[in-house]
């Protein structure tokens, strides 16, 4: 968990004190968490995942698939960001099915469930 609340904040280019003030906490609490001092709480670890936009389970390790499928589907239907080949809308499946393949193409064994 600790490297990626690290990296989650360095993509994001935040400091401790703007992480800590977007969450509404002390910043020793926050660089607590992210040197392993403290353990956040499951609310504590719900805001952080919504803060960033990745899953509870992608901070924890368990997972890593940094996106909730959701948010995959929100981007298909959302009509000014519309996914299209060849004039024709992408389902879910077809999304899935192009992460795979890239995943595939990469050397990542892991796929999204369907």
């Amino acid at each position: 968990m600790l490297h990626r609340l690290v990296d989650l904040r360095k993509e994001k280019k935040w400091s401790l004190q703007e992480t800590a003030d977007r969450l509404g906490i002390a910043k020793s609490t926050y660089a607590g968490y992210e040197s392993g001092y403290r353990e956040p709480s499951l609310q504590a670890l719900s805001e952080i995942a919504d803060l960033y936009g990745v899953t509870v389970d992608y901070i924890l390790n368990r997972d890593n698939h940094k996106y909730p499928i959701i948010e995959l589907e929100k981007l298909l239907t959302t009509e000014d960001s519309m996914l299209s080949l060849d004039e024709i809308p992408l389902t879910i499946e077809d999304l899935c099915d192009c992460i795979a393949f890239i995943r595939v193409k990469r050397g990542v064994k892991e796929v999204l469930p369907k």
